[in-house]
């Protein structure tokens, strides 16, 4: 059976740092492409961070440059490291994974089969 369990967030004041952990059990996760979303209530889940298959790291243009996204084969986790958070920022965060692309990464939530049960990121101004 597959799973994605997720740790980390929590509350931090504006210009912190949070680190979040999704560790994969029943398959490989250096095997699919995994992306990282968010959602806060009434609006869409966004997309906004993904490894591929490849090791190719994508971002959106609300956390380039702030958040990083990595994985340890090693651990069978991918991470998303978050620094200078906004408040903006604030939101219930989702590990996905990708279990049939081959290349590349996608946005929309339709193209992943697998994912975390969401954890709580709340940065305060």
């Amino acid at each position: 059976q597959v799973h994605l369990v997720q740790s980390g967030g929590g509350l931090v004041q504006a210009g912190g740092s949070l680190r979040l952990s999704c560790a994969a059990s029943g398959f490989t996760l250096d095997s699919f492409a995994i992306a990282w979303f968010r959602q806060v209530p009434g609006m869409d889940r966004e997309g906004f961070s993904c490894s591929s298959r490849q090791g190719d790291t994508y971002y959106a243009d609300s956390v380039k440059g702030r958040f990083t996204i990595s994985r340890d084969n090693a651990k069978n986790t991918v991470y998303l490291q978050m620094n200078s958070l906004k408040p903006e920022d604030t939101a219930v965060y989702y590990c996905a994974a990708d279990l049939e692309s081959e290349t590349g990464c996608s946005w929309e939530d339709y193209e992943y089969e697998d994912w975390g049960r969401g954890t709580q990121v709340t940065v305060s101004s």
